[in-house]
C-alpha cells in the first residue's frame, strides 16, 4: 500500500483547494470530513495527507467552517475571495522589500502565495524593509517565479543608518553596517559634524536625486570608534530602527507627571494594600510591571490578585508620551541594557510596582479552588502595596526550603501554578523548550563568562498566572458587543502550523521512529508533545526540536478572533501584563477600561485598529533582532580569545556553503565552511539536513554531535568560523 500511495499525484495544495471548494459549492449545505472529500476527490488519484493539508488550509483562511465534526462552506468568505481574486489581476500589489545578498530582493505580500522576485535595476531607490507598490508579472517559462517592479515607495523602513565614515578630499561616505544596505552614501564635507575617517556614526538621508546612484545623507550623531562596546550596542539599536533618545518635549511630559497619588484616586478602586503582595523579577529588573496578591476566602477558596501597573492612568491617549511608545512599541533588552518604551522615570520609578509604596494598578482577580478550578473572576482598577520585592533566585530558595519571606504565599501559588499548568498541557499547549544565552560582563562590558538561564519553579509561577490573566481578559472582550457589533479586540494570535512543512516534518522524524498523527490539530499537538518527550536525551533530541520548532508559525498581533493562540491552545489570547514595555498591552488596557465602563464606548475603527497590530508587531521583530543581534556580538567577542581552542558542539543549521554549530557549553554558534573539509567532496542534501562526502561517505547532519577547532573571529561582521577537529 505504501508504495501506491507513493505513486499518486503530488498534487499541489493551492490546485486542490479550488478542486474542494468546488464540491462544496456543487451543494452549498453539503457538510464533509477529510474522508468524504477525499473520496469524491478520488483516492486512486490524491495521497490523503494532500487533502487533509489543502483542507486544513481552507479551515484557517475561514473558507469552511467546522461544525459538529464536518466542514461546510462560508459562503460570505468565498464571495470576499472571489472579489480579491479579480482585484489581483490587476497585478499590482504592496508588500515588504526583502533584500538578498546580491542586491536583488523579494517582496512579501499577503496578496500573493509567493514572494515575488525584484532584479536589482528593478527596486528603484527601495531598500531593505521598505514597503512598497510593486507591479507583477510572471516569469517566461512555465512555473518560473513571480518577478515585479518597484513602481512606488509607500513608506521608509529607515531614514537612519550606522557606519563607518569614509573621507576623501572633496566629500566622505558611510560604509553602512547593515549588509542589506546596497548602497553608499555620499556625505558632503560639510555635513560631516567633523567626525574622523573610521569613526563610527549615525547618518540621515536628506534627499536622493534622480541622476544619482546613491543617496545623499548627513551625519546626525558621532558615535565614537568601532569595537568598544558602548558603540556596537547603540549601533545594533539604531539599525534594528529604534531612536537611542527620547525627545526633550517627551521628557519634559514624563517630568510634569506627579509621583503622589491623591487620596480622591484612591477611594475610586479596589484597595488590596492590606493583602500580602510581592514582585517576582529578574535580579537586575527595575520596570516592574507585575504582582501577586494572595488571601484565603472564608469558603476556603484562594483569592489570587494578578496586578499590572497601571500606565493608562499616566498616559493618556494621544499625547505626547503616547505617541512616542506607540512609536517604538516595545522596550528593547541588550545583553548589557534596556532601551525603555516609556522614559525611565515612568517605567522604572512612577508605574513600576516597587516594595513598599502604594501603587495604582489594574488587576485581574480571580476565585481558585485547591484544584485551581475557577469559580470567580473580577476586573478593574485597584491600589496595592508589595511587601516584598524577590529575584527569581530568592522566590526559588524560598520552594526549594520551605523557609523564608512569605513561604506560605508562595508554596500555595507555586501548588496552584502547577495544576494551571498540568490542565494546560492536557489540553494541547505544546511544551518547547527554550534556552536563553546570558553573559557575566567585566566593568567595561567584555564578557567574561556564559550561562544558561533556567526556567525554575518560580519562573514558571509568575509565567502560569500572567497566561491566566491574558487568557481570561481575551475571553471578556472578544465576546463585547457595541451598537450590535463586535468591538475590535488586540488579540495576540498563533495560527495552526503550515501543513506542508508540519507534513515535512512529520517525514523526517519517521525515519528515526517517530510518529505524528496530522488527522486533526488537536491530535497534531498531542502526537508533538509526545514526540518532544520521547526524544529528551536522546542524540536526535537537538535536531527533532529544533525542526519542530521551524514547522510553527509566528505569532503577532492582530483583531482577529477566531484564530486563537495554538502554541498554549487556548482560543482567546492577549497581552495585558505588560504596558511598561509593550504597546499593545496599554491598548488592551484601554479597551477594558471601557468594557467595564457603565456606558461603554468604543471609538476604535477597524481599520485603525488593523493598522496598530500591524506596526507594534513589525517593531516586535526588530526588537528580536536586536536583542539576537547583541548576544552574536557578544558570543563574538567571547570566543575572540579562544582561537586554536577545541570545544564539543551540535550542527545547528545545514546550508550548502556549510554548517553551523552551537557549542554545547556556552551556545556560540559558528560556522564549517564545506571548503575546509579537504578529506573528501562533499554534497548538499537539503531535504535531509545534511552534506555527506562523495567516496567515503562522511555524513554531517543536522543535530549531529561534533568535536570543533575555533580558527577565526570577525566582531564588525560578528561571525566565529570553526573547522572540524583534526581535518
Amino acid at each position: 500500500m505504501k508504495n501506491r500511495n507513493n505513486k499518486k499525484k503530488n498534487q499541489p495544495t493551492k490546485s486542490l483547494e479550488k478542486k474542494i471548494i468546488k464540491i462544496f459549492t456543487t451543494k452549498t449545505n453539503a457538510a464533509h470530513t477529510y474522508k468524504s472529500l477525499w473520496q469524491k476527490l478520488g483516492k486512486e488519484k490524491y495521497r490523503r495527507e494532500d487533502v487533509f493539508r489543502a483542507t486544513n488550509k481552507l479551515w484557517n483562511r475561514g473558507i469552511v467552517d467546522k461544525v459538529k465534526g464536518r466542514f461546510v462552506l462560508n459562503q460570505s468568505k468565498v464571495q470576499s475571495v472571489n472579489a480579491s481574486q479579480k482585484q489581483r489581476k490587476r497585478r499590482i500589489i504592496e508588500g515588504i522589500v526583502d533584500m538578498t545578498n546580491s542586491g536583488a530582493a523579494f517582496v512579501i505580500s499577503e496578496e500573493t502565495d509567493k514572494d515575488t522576485f525584484i532584479p536589482a535595476n528593478r527596486l528603484n531607490r527601495a531598500m531593505d524593509g521598505d514597503r512598497v507598490k510593486i507591479n507583477v508579472w510572471k516569469g517566461k517559462r512555465r512555473g518560473k517565479r513571480l518577478e515585479g517592479e518597484v513602481i512606488e515607495i509607500v513608506k521608509r523602513s529607515q531614514e537612519q543608518f550606522v557606519g563607518i565614515l569614509k573621507r576623501s578630499s572633496n566629500f566622505a561616505f558611510l560604509i553602512a553596517d547593515d549588509p542589506n544596505m546596497k548602497v553608499d552614501l555620499f556625505i558632503p564635507t560639510d555635513k560631516t559634524l567633523d567626525a574622523n575617517d573610521g569613526d563610527k556614526v549615525m547618518v540621515k538621508i536628506v534627499e536622493w536625486p534622480a541622476d544619482k546612484k546613491s543617496p545623499v545623507a548627513e551625519v546626525v550623531h558621532i558615535l565614537g570608534k568601532p569595537g568598544t562596546n558602548d558603540v556596537e550596542m547603540l549601533s545594533i539599536l539604531i539599525n534594528s530602527g529604534f531612536r537611542i533618545k527620547f525627545p526633550k518635549n517627551v521628557l519634559n511630559s514624563s517630568k510634569r507627571i506627579p509621583s503622589e497619588i491623591k487620596e480622591s484616586e484612591i477611594s475610586k478602586r479596589r484597595d488590596f494594600r492590606p493583602i500580602p503582595t510581592f514582585t517576582i523579577d529578574p535580579a537586575d529588573a527595575k520596570d516592574f510591571d507585575d504582582a501577586l496578591s494572595l488571601q484565603r476566602l472564608d469558603n476556603g477558596h484562594w483569592e489570587v490578585g494578578i496586578h499590572i501597573a497601571d500606565v493608562t492612568h499616566y498616559v493618556r491617549k494621544n499625547t505626547l508620551l503616547d505617541k512616542e511608545a506607540y512609536e517604538r512599541s516595545t522596550s528593547v533588552y541588550l545583553v548589557d541594557r534596556v532601551l525603555p518604551m516609556f522614559p525611565e522615570r515612568l517605567s522604572n520609578v512612577i508605574c513600576s510596582l516597587r516594595p513598599h509604596e502604594d501603587k495604582l494598578c489594574f488587576s485581574a482577580v480571580f476565585e481558585l479552588d485547591d484544584e485551581a478550578n475557577i469559580h470567580n473572576q473580577w476586573f478593574g482598577r485597584t491600589v496595592i502595596y508589595s511587601d516584598r520585592r524577590f529575584s527569581y533566585s530568592e522566590a526559588q530558595a524560598v520552594l526549594d526550603t520551605g523557609e523564608g519571606d512569605m513561604v506560605a504565599e508562595l508554596l500555595t501559588l507555586n501548588k496552584l501554578a502547577k495544576k494551571l499548568r498540568a490542565r494546560r498541557m492536557k489540553e494541547g499547549s505544546i511544551n518547547f523548550n527554550s534556552v536563553d544565552v546570558r553573559f557575566k560582563l567585566d566593568e567595561n562590558g567584555k564578557p567574561i563568562g556564559v550561562y544558561l538561564k533556567k526556567m525554575l519553579d518560580a519562573n514558571l509561577l509568575i509565567e502560569d498566572f500572567m497566561l491566566l490573566a491574558n487568557r481570561k481578559v481575551a475571553a471578556f472582550l472578544n465576546k463585547k458587543m457595541y451598537k450590535g457589533e463586535p468591538v475590535p479586540t488586540v488579540n495576540r494570535i498563533h495560527d495552526a502550523p503550515d501543513l506542508e512543512k508540519l507534513t515535512d516534518f512529520s517525514r523526517f522524524a519517521s525515519s528515526f521512529g517517530y510518529r505524528l498523527n496530522l488527522n486533526s490539530p488537536q491530535e497534531i499537538t498531542k502526537s508533538l508533545n509526545e514526540l518532544l518527550r520521547k526524544v529528551k536525551g536522546k542524540p536526535e533530541q537537538t535536531l527533532l526540536e529544533t525542526l519542530a520548532i521551524r514547522s510553527m508559525a509566528k505569532a503577532a498581533y492582530s483583531t482577529k478572533k477566531e484564530v486563537g493562540h495554538y502554541g498554549l491552545a487556548f482560543a482567546d489570547y492577549t497581552h495585558f501584563t505588560s504596558p511598561i514595555r509593550r504597546y499593545p498591552d496599554v491598548m488592551v488596557h484601554r479597551l477594558l477600561a471601557k468594557a467595564l465602563a457603565k456606558q461603554p464606548r468604543f471609538t476604535m475603527e477597524q481599520e485603525e485598529m488593523d493598522a496598530k497590530c500591524e506596526h507594534t508587531s513589525a517593531m516586535e521583530r526588530k526588537a528580536m533582532t536586536a536583542e539576537r543581534a547583541s548576544i552574536k556580538y557578544k558570543q563574538v567577542e567571547y570566543m575572540s580569545d579562544k582561537i586554536g581552542e577545541e570545544f564539543d558542539g551540535v550542527i545547528s543549521g545545514v546550508k550548502h556553503f556549510g554548517f553551523f554549530v552551537e557549542l554545547e557549553e556556552n551556545k556560540c554558534e559558528g560556522l564549517v565552511r564545506i571548503e575546509s573539509l579537504n578529506d573528501d567532496f562533499y554534497n548538499f542534501y537539503e531535504q535531509q539536513h545534511a552534506i555527506q562526502g562523495s567516496n567515503k561517505g562522511k555524513n554531517y547532519q543536522l543535530g549531529s554531535k561534533v568535536r570543533i577547532v575555533v580558527v577565526r573571529t570577525d566582531l564588525s561582521a560578528r561571525t566565529i568560523d570553526f573547522e572540524v577537529a583534526g581535518m
